[in-house]
């Protein structure tokens, strides 16, 4: 089923395709009831931009007892298969966002959201499933408040709209030009993506990358040497050693937990260049606000706990404010890697939590 906006024809070649996943019996049903009534025209109106075309496929996606996770890897495989743009699962099976109870929630790196059926009460079914849906897909499209404030004000100027444009638009180059286009065509998606991600937050949801880096950085502190070699390694290394225990951390949560994904057919590359982007910005960004917060408490914990006279005779010089911040550089960089060692021992859904925070759409 489609909705057309014929008062806008630069954007009918762009077509949206959404996907609903329903479990068998009363999420398949309703469903397809939402479908059959008006859910097209309500999205299409609530998020113009493009014709929306929705698909419904009845599938039992995991078996239970299973996680949030997996539901979103089971949906995510069909997306990828049918090359869908959006997916939305309905399940009839509880969700939880940490260990807190939700109605749904929004996975928008992975263009996936899941819907509890049960969750949504027992009067109202259908309005409040419509609600809902429409408001995952907002979430999928990186839409915060202001800009669903600025749509209701412009929706024919709005980041939104153009939003919804990028993502129906089809891409047909192949190779390097093909990335290029998928990529400078949908920055507004793209930083959308990994602004409703969250990265500044990755480090939190991994304690034991943490408690590497932690432990890694008080060594670092107290060890002589350590003094020694920020004071002769200068400024060049110093951001050599920098630059390598961030790439380290990075890449050890990307291939570890296997966040990089392939495809093969156009429509399923396109999806796939957009998420290992996002996935690799998300990521650094992350580690990035790791880095800095281990610089911040290096400095501090080398001001309060290297005494100047101990430091001066390692040193063979008086202390200056310059060398206590070649130390606390230094020190960061070891406890990045120490974070890195740490991050190998994350679980892969623990690194997924942490990396594609999920949004709760509405407490139970």
């Amino acid at each position: 089923m489609e909705f057309e906006d014929e008062a806008s024809p630069p954007d009918e070649e762009a077509v949206v395709v959404l996907g609903i996943v329903a479990a068998p019996g009363q999420p398949i049903g309703l469903a397809r009831k939402i479908v059959d009534e008006d859910l097209v025209e309500h999205v299409h109106t609530t998020y113009p931009g493009a014709r929306w075309q929705v698909e419904v496929v009845e599938a039992a996606l995991v078996q239970p007892p299973a996680t949030d996770s997996q539901i979103v890897d089971a949906a995510r495989d069909i997306l990828l298969e049918r090359e869908w743009d959006l997916v939305v699962c309905l399940t009839d099976l509880p969700l939880h966002v940490g260990r807190r109870p939700v109605v749904a929630h929004a996975n928008a790196v992975h263009g996936v959201a899941v819907l509890s059926v049960p969750a949504l009460g027992p009067t109202g079914l259908r309005q409040r499933a419509r609600t809902t849906v429409t408001g995952l897909i907002g979430q999928l499209l990186g839409a915060d408040a202001d800009d669903l404030r600025q749509h209701g004000k412009s929706p024919s100027k709005s980041p939104l709209r153009h939003r919804v444009r990028q993502l129906g638009t089809d891409t047909d180059d192949e190779g390097t030009a093909f990335t290029a286009r998928v990529l400078t065509g949908n920055l507004r998606l793209l930083f959308g993506m990994v602004r409703a991600n969250r990265p500044w937050r990755l480090a939190l949801g991994l304690t034991r990358a943490l408690t590497g880096a932690i432990a890694a950085g008080v060594f670092a502190l107290v060890t002589a040497d350590i003094w020694l070699l920020a004071d002769t390694f200068g400024w060049v290394r110093l951001t050599g050693v920098a630059v390598g225990s961030i790439v380290a951390i990075t890449a050890t949560l990307i291939i570890g937990a296997n966040l990089w994904e392939r495809g093969s057919s156009r429509q399923a590359r396109e999806q796939i260049v957009l998420f290992n982007t996002v996935t690799v910005i998300t990521v650094v960004l992350g580690v990035a606000a790791l880095y800095a917060a281990l610089f911040a408490l290096s400095a501090v914990g080398a001001l309060c706990l290297v005494v100047p006279q101990v430091f001066g005779d390692a040193l063979a010089h008086d202390p200056g404010i310059t060398d206590y911040l070649e130390v606390a550089w230094l020190t960061c960089s070891l406890a990045t890697v120490g974070g890195a060692l740490g991050a190998g021992l994350e679980t892969d859904e623990a690194v997924r939590d942490a990396a594609y925070t999920q949004h709760p759409a509405e407490s139970v």
